[in-house]
């Protein structure tokens, strides 16, 4: 995916992280985009001549959805034109627009073109007609806008600041002492967590300490393997082999000669 710096409506700005789009001209072309645990969903809305599909389900996409939180090793797989624009939200947000478990939406899509409460085909039609990028975002983000409305959910600060939190210790950081800084009793902010997020704050913590050492070994920020498990947090070698291969399907190694 290719990251746009695009302004972000300071109203939306506590939901979305960033936006990236793409897009592939060759009409015999064959794109594949590796998708792993990062801890975001989002909304994506591609336009394609023979359509998107989650491998290995097989499963052909929507138009228009919100994907929950991934956690097994997926692609997204596309042959010939294409183009894309996807929102990427905070953990949490999946919970305000849609008003529904977020657990549900673990490994899944939500096909937004199937709700009932809303005109969904008058923004699906105002999306297909531009062009322009800036104007998909801002349609995409009135439908954020009507979604949130239309649920009301509460919104949990605790939550909120305890994301911050794991992420900006990149997920080491040990649950009691994000107790310490949050101030509930270890029960509620488990089930808390887990209601508005769709994973265990351990399970949130350990995709964000994953992605921690993904981004080492990308960007080659090491001088030996054994360096990024120890500076991601994790307690040995084999511990950092097994997590990195739960979540991408390959060892941290094979994944490194294959860049």
């Amino acid at each position: 995916m290719v990251e746009t710096e695009f302004h972000i409506d300071e109203d939306l700005a506590p939901y979305v992280n960033r936006i990236m789009s793409g897009k592939n001209t060759g009409f015999d072309s064959h794109t594949n985009i590796p998708l792993y645990a990062d801890g975001y969903p989002g909304i994506m809305f591609q336009q394609s001549e023979r359509g998107f599909y989650i491998l290995p389900k097989k499963k052909k996409l929507s138009e228009l959805f919100l994907f929950g939180q991934t956690l097994k090793p997926i692609s997204l797989d596309v042959k010939g034109r294409h183009n894309y624009v996807v929102v990427q939200l905070y953990p949490f947000a999946s919970k305000y627009l849609l008003g529904i478990n977020p657990i549900e939406l673990n490994d899944e899509c939500y096909d937004l073109l199937q709700i009932k409460y809303l005109d969904i085909k008058s923004f699906q039609n105002r999306l297909i007609e531009s062009c322009n990028l800036k104007e998909q975002v801002q349609i995409i983000s009135n439908l954020m806008r009507e979604l949130i409305h239309s649920h009301n959910i509460y919104e949990n600060d605790n939550i909120e600041k305890a994301i911050s939190i794991i992420i900006s210790t990149q997920g080491q950081i040990k649950i009691r002492e994000l107790l310490k800084q949050i101030h509930v009793t270890e029960r509620t902010f488990e089930r808390n967590f887990k209601s508005y997020v769709g994973l265990s704050p351990k399970q949130f913590a350990k995709i964000i300490q994953f992605q921690s050492s993904l981004k080492q070994l990308t960007e080659a920020k090491f001088q030996k393997l054994t360096d990024i498990g120890l500076d991601s947090g994790f307690t040995d070698q084999s511990h950092f082999i097994r997590t990195f291969k739960s979540y991408t399907g390959q060892t941290p190694s094979f994944y490194y000669a294959n860049l």
